[in-house]
C-alpha cells in the first residue's frame, strides 16, 4: 500500500513534472533547424500536442488532504458559547459614545469595529443574507476583534484553498474552512506552470460587487461583469514573497455566470470550479466568494499560492477547534 506522503508526492508530480518535460520539448523545438519543409511541419505539431497533453495531465491530485473538508465559518456568526474567540458579540444601541450628534447605523458599527456590514448582516440575520441590515435597539451581532488577520493557502496541485484566521495577540491560528477553487490554465512559460502565479500576495482594497446588467471592461472589451467575475471581485495588491510575480490583474472572484436565452435566466458555470480553466484568477462558487468577501475585506489578508499544501508557511500555532 502506498503511503500518504508518497501518494502526495506522486500526485503532485503528475501535475507538474510534465510541465518541465513540455518545456524541454519546446526548447528542443526552438533550437531545431527550419530549412526543410518536413522540419517545419514537425515544429508546428508539438503546439497542438502540448494543448492535448496539458488537458490530459492537468488533473487535481486526489488524496486524503484533498478530500478533507472543514467548515467552522458559522462560528464567526453564532452568538452562543460555540462562537470563535476572535469575535465579540455587540448589543446594538442607537446612541454610542464614539459617535456624536446622530444615531449610529450598521455602517457606523462596521467602520468602528473594522468589520464589514455584510459580516454584521449575516450575524444579525442568522443566515447567509449579506444585505438585510434591519436593526433595533437590543439586537445582537458579532464583530471581528482588533488583532485579527486572515491567511489563505491555495494549493495548485489540488485546486483547493485553506482559510485561516490569525490572532496576533495570542499567536494562534484557526482553520475556518476549506474550499474547492478554480485555477489558471496550463502555461509552459509560467514559473508555476499555470496562468495562476505562485508566491505570497496581500489582498487589495479595490473590491467590487457585481449584479445583473452591470458592465465594465475586460481585456479591452465591454462585457457584463457577472459573466466573467460572478458577483464579487477581490484583487491581489502586493507581491510579498520576493519571487517576482506581478500581482496586477489577479484576484479572487466568483464562477462566471451563463445566460440562458430560452429561459432568460442566469446560472453559475460551476464546471470551472475544481479544475484549470481561468486566465489566472482564483474562482469560487457564488456562495463561497460572497462568504469570503464578507469576512476578509476589512482586515489585512495574505494569500500564499503553492504547488503543494505542505510547502505553505502559515504563521501562528494551530488551535484545534
Amino acid at each position: 500500500m502506498v503511503s500518504v506522503p508518497k501518494a502526495i508526492f506522486i500526485g503532485s508530480l503528475s501535475l507538474f513534472v510534465v510541465i518541465g518535460g513540455l518545456a524541454l520539448v519546446k526548447k528542443k523545438k526552438d533550437s531545431a533547424p527550419v530549412e526543410a519543409a518536413p522540419i517545419a511541419v514537425v515544429i508546428e505539431e508539438p503546439q497542438v500536442q502540448v494543448e492535448e497533453r496539458s488537458q490530459q495531465y492537468l488533473k487535481p491530485v486526489q488524496d486524503e488532504v484533498a478530500e478533507e473538508e472543514v467548515d467552522q465559518v458559522w462560528r464567526l456568526f453564532t452568538k452562543g458559547k460555540q462562537k470563535l474567540p476572535i469575535v465579540d458579540t455587540i448589543r446594538y444601541k442607537s446612541r454610542v459614545s464614539w459617535l456624536k450628534g446622530r444615531p449610529a447605523w450598521v455602517t457606523d458599527y462596521a467602520s468602528h469595529y473594522a468589520t464589514s456590514r455584510h459580516f454584521i448582516a449575516r450575524s444579525l440575520n442568522g443566515k447567509k443574507d449579506y444585505y438585510t441590515q434591519k436593526v433595533s435597539p437590543g439586537d445582537q451581532f458579532n464583530v471581528l476583534k482588533e488583532d485579527v488577520k486572515f491567511y489563505l493557502v491555495v494549493d495548485l496541485s489540488r485546486c483547493k484553498m485553506w482559510f485561516y484566521a490569525l490572532d496576533e495577540k495570542t499567536n494562534e491560528r484557526h482553520l475556518l474552512k476549506t474550499y474547492r477553487v478554480g485555477l489558471g490554465r496550463f502555461d509552459e512559460e509560467s514559473y508555476s506552470g499555470l496562468l495562476t502565479p505562485k508566491g505570497k500576495f496581500s489582498l487589495g482594497d479595490k473590491v467590487a460587487i457585481y449584479k445583473e446588467g452591470m458592465t465594465g471592461y475586460f481585456q479591452d472589451e465591454e462585457v457584463e461583469m457577472v459573466r466573467v467575475f460572478g458577483t464579487r471581485w477581490i484583487p491581489f495588491s502586493e507581491e510579498l514573497s520576493g519571487e517576482g510575480d506581478n500581482p496586477r490583474g489577479y484576484g479572487f472572484h466568483g464562477a462566471p455566470w451563463v445566460f440562458d436565452v430560452g429561459t432568460e435566466t442566469y446560472s453559475e458555470d460551476l464546471t470551472t470550479i475544481g479544475n484549470y480553466a481561468s486566465d489566472g484568477c482564483i474562482r469560487l462558487s457564488q456562495s463561497d466568494i460572497e462568504e469570503l468577501y464578507a469576512i476578509v475585506i476589512t482586515k489585512p489578508t495574505v494569500v500564499e499560492i503553492v504547488t503543494d499544501f505542505h510547502d505553505a508557511q502559515v504563521p501562528g500555532d494551530l488551535v484545534e477547534n
